[in-house]
């Protein structure tokens, strides 16, 4: 699971990207991108190692791609269009803050621009893909094959041409279950989530007018907007905790905006975390949303979902209420759950298993 992010030159990518990662940079794999994994900064894995005071703390890691910059010729955008089918998530870092001593590739700051310029792109990618799919569709007729399955497909393709011809993201294309097992394999980048990051200024922190209206003017089920400032949290990174905390006051903020990013960008691959905690290690694990118990112990050994008997759950909200185990148990609150049980974001889990 990948998050691919890209932008426009000087909109601040490598700085996020390197904030993101705690380090520098891998080195680009040849194709152009650079590689590296982020820690998940979740409040509530902070609080039980704090709890636990584990030997091991081992948070959830998403993978970030930084992609390189977009160019203001489409055609030259070509080796970022394949990059992006293998991503699962799109992350466009916009610039928002004003700043004269940094250029902007197209002469001026317009965020709503940028976003036009990218979508625009990236529905003319599916648009062209459709052509070449219907054009191989007309070929093949009249050959051996499911003829009936060709017609639905091409009925199919000429439904999305048209909806995104009217300026729409195949992500809210009304798909049945059996339309999208005929699209599955194909690289719609349209279809996958995007979340739009404003790289915004110190003085545009607390304004509520940038977002909304950018949100209302690119409307989707798929979109995610987030606000941050990587000057300011590249400052916050330099500095020592008690300094950092007192910054944030001073800010009147509540956290670094990063650790809101990484959830978001965490939720929009489609998962979730539940913890294994103790003296040993406090760590999170990463299934897929709705996954059953056995699904998700299969997360930490193919042995567990094999063998499972049943799962101890700790309701993470439980557990700070009440203090520690031993007054959850007291208390009734120690769940016994079994193959049925849907995994929820948050839960403390022990996996019963015999093999």
């Amino acid at each position: 699971m990948k998050l691919g992010l890209i932008g426009f030159p000087q909109v601040g990518k490598r700085t996020l990207f390197r904030l993101l990662m705690g380090q520098e940079s891998e080195p680009e794999n040849g194709k152009g991108e650079i590689q590296g994994f982020a820690c998940v900064r979740d409040e509530r894995f902070e609080r039980l190692v704090e709890i636990y005071r584990p030997r091991l703390e081992t948070p959830a890691q998403i993978e970030f791609a930084l992609l390189p910059d977009l160019e203001k010729q489409a055609e030259r955008n070509a080796r970022i269009w394949r990059a992006l089918e293998k991503v699962d998530v799109i992350c466009h870092l916009v610039r928002v803050f004003p700043e004269d001593t940094v250029f902007h590739v197209a002469g001026s700051v317009d965020p709503r621009r940028d976003i036009a310029a990218l979508n625009g792109e990236l529905q003319l990618n599916d648009l062209l893909f459709i052509e070449k799919r219907m054009e191989r569709l007309e070929k093949e007729r009249g050959r051996n094959g499911d003829a009936r399955r060709a017609a639905r497909e091409k009925e199919l393709l000429l439904g999305m041409k048209a909806h995104l011809e009217a300026g729409r993201f195949l992500s809210a294309f009304p798909f049945t279950a059996e339309e999208q097992k005929l699209v599955s394999g194909y690289p719609f980048l349209t279809r996958k989530p995007m979340i739009v990051i404003l790289n915004i200024g110190e003085n545009q922190l607390h304004d509520p007018g940038l977002a909304d209206p950018l949100a209302q003017a690119f409307p989707g089920p798929s979109f995610e907007w987030i606000a941050v400032s990587a000057k300011i949290e590249e400052e916050l990174s330099r500095l020592e905790e008690e300094d950092r905390q007192a910054f944030l006051e001073e800010l009147n903020l509540n956290r670094p905006a990063l650790d809101r990013l990484t959830l978001v960008c965490y939720s929009a691959l489609g998962l979730i975390s539940f913890f294994t905690v103790g003296p040993d290690e406090v760590r999170a694990w990463t299934p897929r949303k709705e996954s059953l118990a056995p699904q998700a112990a299969r997360v930490i050994h193919s042995d567990l979902e094999r063998g499972f008997i049943r799962a101890e759950v700790i309701k993470y909200q439980d557990l700070i209420r009440l203090g520690n185990e031993q007054k959850v148990r007291e208390a009734g609150k120690l769940l016994q759950r079994g193959r049925d049980y849907v995994v929820e974001d948050g839960d403390i889990i022990n996996f019963l298993f015999h093999v």
